[in-house]
């Protein structure tokens, strides 16, 4: 527990820094557009790993099992601590054995019916998505509300406080995934590897990933959770006070970010800069293993990674946006939660580009 100083330092870092630092705040409902701010190049600094050809050669990970076979469980978590109930959408892969487990995040104003296209891809790859829904940061916050007030409702609803509870939010979610993997009467008993745990978000979602698989907030206050083994954090940012290498310096697990040259949020203050200051912050992987990642997709703005263009986008969407996250996320998955020698090869080697456009910029270390 905190002490009543803790938080309230807390409380008044994350107004500071946290909202306007995660200015990746995603309104599903935006109704006006972002300013332009293209991104400048970042130069590769990418650590070399041995890797074999022939396997990666022969990996796709865009390739998916029946999908057909997918079902799809809607779920609620009931945290009785808290007095809180936090629904989830959960993907289910055909395989009945314990297969690993794939967290997700959704932005502001969203819901765990949110981001759907990846759900049904990790779940045909293998994998239990299991998506989180944040009450207090989800649609209730402007389905109900007049659209001129839509977004001071947004704005509000981006604070330290519903921060708190989304991070308190997914070790509830995975004590629960754990209960009910030991459950023979629940639909998933015996389902779940829970010693291989991705987390992954959007937006408000990426804050929530970063803050819960190594980011340090503050004063050195971590709330990261030992289960999880590597993150994906789609539109990441960094802290608007202080230096990125003092919040991402001491990152641990393997980390892949994602953003785009055009990725500006509607609530919020963090620029395309804030999101690529984030990759530059993290540190090497151990003993000369590649472990961190970073995507910026040419003319990708916040909605790219979300299921559909959102009122105000300037970009024409671009459908090889999808189908770039969709390959680079999965090839990160198999690689660092299934152990996966090809996937390695793939993602470390030349792979990447089989599926990236000319002007879009990976990286790695």
């Amino acid at each position: 527990m905190f002490t009543r100083v803790a938080l309230v330092s807390l409380a008044l870092c994350m107004m500071m820094s946290l909202i306007g630092v995660n200015s990746s705040l995603h309104a599903e409902p935006a109704d006006s557009a972002a300013p332009d701010n293209a991104a400048q190049p970042n130069t590769p600094t990418a650590s070399v790993e041995s890797t074999n050809p022939a396997d990666a050669a022969t990996y796709d990970p865009l390739k998916l099992a029946d999908q057909l076979a997918i079902k799809t469980l809607d779920l609620t978590v009931r945290d009785e601590a808290r007095d809180r109930a936090i629904p989830l959408r959960i993907y289910l892969p055909a395989s009945t054995d314990p297969q690993p487990i794939v967290l997700f995040s959704h932005g502001l104003g969203g819901t765990c019916k949110n981001n759907a296209y990846l759900g049904q891809h990790w779940a045909g790859r293998g994998y239990v998505a299991v998506f989180l829904e944040h009450p207090g940061s989800n649609d209730a916050v402007w389905r109900d509300v007049p659209v001129a007030q839509r977004r001071a409702a947004m704005a509000k609803a981006a604070s330290a406080a519903n921060f708190m509870l989304r991070v308190k939010d997914v070790p509830a979610v995975l004590d629960a995934l754990t209960r009910w993997h030991a459950d023979p009467d629940h639909a998933l008993h015996d389902r779940l590897d829970r010693t291989r745990v991705g987390m992954s978000g959007h937006s408000f979602g990426a804050v929530t990933t970063q803050a819960v698989s190594g980011q340090v907030m503050g004063r050195n206050l971590s709330f990261t959770d030992p289960r999880i083994v590597a993150a994906v954090a789609l539109s990441p940012s960094s802290p608007q006070r202080g230096e990125p290498r003092e919040a991402f310096g001491q990152v641990k697990i393997p980390w892949l970010l994602m953003t785009g040259t055009h990725d500006e949020a509607l609530i919020g203050h963090a620029d395309v800069a804030s999101r690529l200051a984030v990759y530059p912050a993290l540190p090497p992987g151990d003993e000369g293993r590649v472990n961190k990642y970073e995507l910026v997709l040419h003319n990708g703005e916040h909605s790219a990674f979300s299921d559909r263009a959102l009122p105000g986008d300037r970009q024409q969407r671009n459908p090889n946006h999808h189908r770039a996250i969709l390959a680079l996320s999965t090839a990160f998955w198999d690689a660092h939660l299934r152990q996966d020698q090809s996937a390695t090869a793939w993602l470390n080697g030349q792979g990447p580009a089989s599926v990236l456009e000319e002007k879009d910029r990976w990286q790695k270390k």
